[in-house]
């Protein structure tokens, strides 16, 4: 799960060019990859999963694996985000398994959040040696496939993880493939990582203030924020406006996925496209972000602000987040329960809003292995103990029993408090290969399924994640309008211009300077094409 918001993005593919020269870049072995965000949770192990097999609890000589293990290697595992304190005690007690059973062991390694992207295309653009690598959909995982960063792993599955290939179910493996081939192995667990408003509840009842809902019950929420609590930040941001600020708002607006190019698409009609900048919408939108300025709920230093969402909300520094998913929101709400049990924490999903949610992608959550790998067979052996071996899962997702944390009338607890302890619930971000068979919940999650209960009650399915854009067309100038929307969107959008007529007729000049018609038209046409195809009305 990611670390910014839950939104989903529309992947992009790239050209024969661009596949070239990144095969280059990996030094042409087999196969690489990329990925990257996100933090997410979803319903109890029992429902609309995948079961696990009995082989959960093997623990199979080197001999049984269908694999040449004769030779010790060592696995370069990438993660994103922060690494947790205790990692090289985990790290050492899964070495130890590994070693007697598939004569390997482990380096995890970690990315950190901050440009946590950039260093994402640069490990899968370099050649290093990279055994296996998160991705996801916000991690461009089609892109990166289509553009062989990924080896295929269809005729490694029967060999090197068959228990895993029967795990997963066939329509998963199904969704994930691009051009017909499978290149990453997807989360089984069902979750929802649809925003909602993030609020201090005790905060809300003290100065009797609106339960955030929308946008109006959400500003007069932070208006008494800044009224009552002058020195506290009303909602936290960071400099990915676009993120934190921008799709957050068109998900409230039923805007389908984080569109680039300011093209507009709603679920409710997805054949009609428009162009959103430009747009009274649009206008709409920036007076809103510009109000949201001049009351105090945006910093005027927002764009130079590198911090996670969620530290400013456990720290007590902001009162909301605009949007979070529910499985960080509960994250952070049992972090707040240790070390500020007075404090409470609320959550309004945008779905009860906006009507509908949807459930992720297969994609969403998933460990692909890049063409770097120098050792593509024992990854995924290693992989299949990570989902299907209780004793590496259980560690790798909450560390070590009685240390980290303990298990009481069936509920996860962590020991201590989420600063004294090393290793908290999920703390190795290991989203990907949750197994619902043996996911541990603390009792405050019992309020995250009643969430997921009530979305499943609305839930729509994703039929847009398919879209796979190629931009080979256009590469020059959507290089040119990124650029672009940094010097004179961004601002806008986090409510910095004192003139929003005169800074939106300025980026719009610039952007089709740059390019932004010839992009918009090539993208509407693939995307008539993509809903034509897939029959959607």
């Amino acid at each position: 799960m990611k670390k910014k918001t839950g939104r989903r993005s529309l992947v992009t593919l790239t050209t024969a060019a661009l596949a070239l020269s990144l095969l280059a870049g990996c030094g042409g072995n087999n196969n690489s990859g990329n990925s990257a965000n996100g933090a997410n949770s979803g319903t109890d192990g029992n429902k609309d999963t995948a079961a696990a097999t009995d082989s959960t609890t093997s623990t199979a000589a080197p001999a049984e694996t269908g694999i040449d293990t004769s030779k010790k290697v060592e696995l370069q595992f990438y993660m994103l985000g922060d690494a947790p304190k205790d990692l090289p005690v985990i790290q050492d007690e899964i070495n130890k398994m590994a070693q007697e059973e598939l004569n390997a062991t482990v380096k995890f390694n970690y990315t950190s959040w901050t440009d946590w992207d950039q260093k994402y295309k640069l490990l899968l653009s370099s050649g290093q040696a990279i055994d296996l690598i998160f991705t996801a959909d916000w991690t461009q995982y089609q892109s990166y496939a289509k553009r062989g960063a990924f080896l295929a792993i269809d005729d490694l599955l029967p060999k090197a993880a068959p228990e895993l290939q029967k795990f997963v179910p066939e329509s998963m493996w199904e969704d994930v493939k691009v051009d017909g081939k499978i290149y990453t192995v997807p989360a089984t667990y069902k979750e929802y990582v649809t925003n909602g408003f993030v609020y201090r509840e005790d905060l809300r009842k003290k100065y009797d203030l609106p339960v955030p809902k929308d946008l109006a019950s959400y500003e007069a929420y932070m208006d008494g924020i800044v009224k009552n609590e002058p020195d506290m930040m009303p909602m936290s941001l960071n400099s990915d406006i676009g993120n934190n600020l921008h799709y957050i708002y068109t998900e409230l607006n039923k805007m389908i996925g984080a569109l680039p190019y300011g093209m507009g698409v709603k679920y409710e009609s997805p054949t009609t496209v428009y162009s959103y900048w430009g747009s009274d919408e649009q206008k709409e939108e920036l007076k809103t972000m510009k109000r949201w300025a001049d009351k105090g709920f945006i910093p005027k230093n927002v764009l130079n602000i590198k911090d996670t969402m969620q530290d400013p909300m456990t720290s007590g520094k902001a009162a909301s987040m605009f949007g979070d998913n529910p499985t960080r929101y509960n994250d952070m709400k049992m972090k707040i329960s240790t070390t500020h049990p007075e404090w409470e924490l609320a959550y309004s999903p945008f779905g009860l809003t906006t009507g509908y949610a949807t459930p992720v992608h297969p994609i969403h959550n998933g460990f692909a292995i890049p063409k770097s790998s120098k050792n593509p067979e024992r990854a995924l052996a290693f992989y299949e103990k990570l989902v299907l071996d209780k004793r590496y899962n259980q560690l790798t997702q909450y560390g070590i029993e009685g240390k980290n944390y303990t298990v009481e009338d069936g509920y996860y607890k962590l020991v201590g408090t989420s600063t004294s302890n090393g290793f908290s619930r999920e703390g190795m971000n290991g989203w990907a290969w949750r197994n619902p068979e043996f996911m541990l919940f603390d009792k405050g999650f019992d309020g995250v399924k009643a969430i997921f209960d009530e979305l499943d009650k609305i839930q729509k399915p994703d039929l847009f994640l398919g879209f796979a854009e190629d931009y080979s067309s256009y590469q020059a100038e959507k290089a040119a309008l990124e650029q672009v929307e940094k010097q004179y969107l961004f601002p806008l959008e986090a409510g910095l211009v004192e003139d929003i007529d005169k800074g939106l007729e300025t980026f719009m000049q610039k952007a089709k300077q740059a390019g932004l018609e010839k992009i918009q038209t090539e993208w509407t046409k693939q995307w008539n094409a993509y809903v034509a195809e897939k029959g959607i009305k």
